[in-house]
């Protein structure tokens, strides 16, 4: 329920903003200039709505927080240098692209394709505003910069310099108004994509194999195939992409599961051998030669650390996971919790993917999450590519990444940027009647364009992060 104060809050202040506005309304010596500023400002009030130009607003927030932004990149950067083992930091907002760097050669196509929408969506922006304001467009186009596609408007200058400052604000600052626009729709598509791809895909049933890397151990005769749905790691319930991950970083971060293992199905050679310690200090009781054996420890309540080398897979199928003799003790039949003794770091881990027969993981397990691509979405039909729900997501996120970088950029007090003419058109409007000289206006804004440095040194540094490390 809606607290009352809150609505006595909301309900207050609207009332107060139209109250204000019928004052001023009605007062003679104002009410001209009044309605003279709204209008140039582009502001519409009525009871319980405001109307006003939001991309306008937008640009100048956008300014001032693209400093902010690039000020913070730029310390974060230097105390990378700085530091003992020095690394691009995850947490960055913006970082500098590379491609074959840090920007895979499989995914360049996503990388163009989203950088050439995004200009040209930008441009497009300037366009609108301009038309809007009655000013001529000469001409729109594209170009090729090295290999990064781009776009351009050309606007008739004689009717730019003709009009009002606050209406060349508008323009300037629509390129980033629609860069932002474009980020909300892609987030928008990107959540609702299972709605759109509802009547061919479903989700929810588990996380759908796209890609096996061969000669990984998720491949083999009984890895993983394209096609398989995994539903488990270990007892970890999988429903999707998130939750495989999510496993995966669980089952790094807990000791080895053990599994209960009936004693009557124990043999005596089993428990024959001598165990070792490796280096690491586990201990190791299978020959090297083993590719179907490894060694297990248990505690028979008489001996407190044994040890034996057992067949995995006869072992461990359908037996249930445990971490003491306790939890193996709710079905019975006497039975023992038995534990992997593996190196430091590295896990077994049984991977359902029915109907085909469970495929058992040994090593590292960030060696599982980076040796086999899945996704969300799973084919109703057979005709349907498994991967183009994942090609739709990875394009909404390059196109969010990079629109959201370039209204960013053009939106920095920059030289040769949309921030230069945007800064050069908001000092105007609001400095005229303070500073009446034009020289000395221009003179705070060229102060004012260290933006220039700033984004220089971001990128410098960011390019030397990159190559150099």
């Amino acid at each position: 329920m809606i607290p009352i104060a809150v609505v006595v809050c909301v309900l207050g202040g609207w009332c107060s903003v139209y109250l204000a506005d019928t004052l001023l309304r009605s007062s003679n010596s104002v009410k001209n200039r009044y309605e003279s500023w709204l209008s140039s400002n582009g502001f519409t009030l009525s009871p319980f709505h405001i109307k006003f130009n939001a991309g306008m607003v937008f640009g100048v927030l956008a300014m001032f927080g693209s400093v902010i932004l690039l000020s913070k990149t730029l310390v974060q950067t230097l105390s990378q240098m700085m530091a003992d083992k020095p690394g691009m930091s995850h947490e960055q907002v913006l970082q500098v692209v590379v491609p074959g760097v840090n920007l895979p050669v499989s995914q360049l196509a996503y990388f163009f394709i989203a950088i050439l929408v995004s200009g040209v969506i930008h441009e497009f922006g300037h366009g609108v505003a301009a038309l809007r304001e009655q000013v001529k467009l000469n001409g729109f186009g594209m170009f090729m910069f090295v290999v990064y596609p781009g776009a351009f408007v050309d606007l008739f200058t004689t009717h730019l310099n003709l009009i009002s400052p606050v209406q060349q604000l508008r323009i300037f600052c629509a390129g980033v108004w629609h860069n932002f626009m474009l980020c909300v729709l892609a987030l928008g598509f990107l959540f609702l994509l299972p709605l759109f791809l509802f009547p061919f895909y479903y989700t929810g049933a588990g996380a759908l194999v796209t890609e096996v890397v061969e000669g990984s151990p998720s491949s083999g005769p009984r890895g993983l195939f394209v096609g398989d749905l995994a539903t488990h790691l270990e007892d970890c319930r999988v429903f999707g992409l998130q939750d495989w991950h999510s496993c995966i970083q669980h089952l790094t971060h807990t000791p080895q599961t053990g599994y209960c293992v009936p004693t009557d199905k124990l043999q005596v050679s089993w428990t024959t051998g001598r165990a070792f310690k490796r280096l690491d200090g586990t201990m190791e009781c299978c020959g090297n030669n083993s590719l179907s054996d490894l060694c297990f420890s248990y505690s028979n309540n008489v001996e407190s650390k044994l040890f034996a080398c057992m067949p995995v897979r006869k072992t461990i199928e359908a037996s249930r996971t445990c971490r003491t003799n306790t939890d193996c003790q709710k079905d019975f039949i006497p039975s023992l919790c038995f534990i992997p003794s593996l190196e430091n770091q590295t896990r077994l881990i049984r991977v359902k993917h029915p109907p085909q027969t469970d495929m058992l993981f040994v090593g590292y397990p960030s060696h599982l999450q980076y040796s086999v691509s899945l996704t969300n979405f799973v084919p109703r039909l057979g005709f349907l590519h498994p991967e183009l729900p994942a090609m739709l997501e990875t394009f909404c996120k390059y196109l969010v990444s990079l629109s959201g970088a370039l209204a960013v950029v053009n939106s920095v007090p920059c030289f040769a940027l949309d921030g230069q003419w945007m800064l050069t058109a908001l000092l105007e409007a609001t400095l005229s009647s303070v500073v009446p000289e034009r020289n000395n206006r221009e003179l705070i804004g060229f102060f004012l364009l260290g933006g220039s440095a700033l984004l220089a040194a971001n990128v410098a540094l960011g390019l030397w992060m990159v190559t150099a490390r």
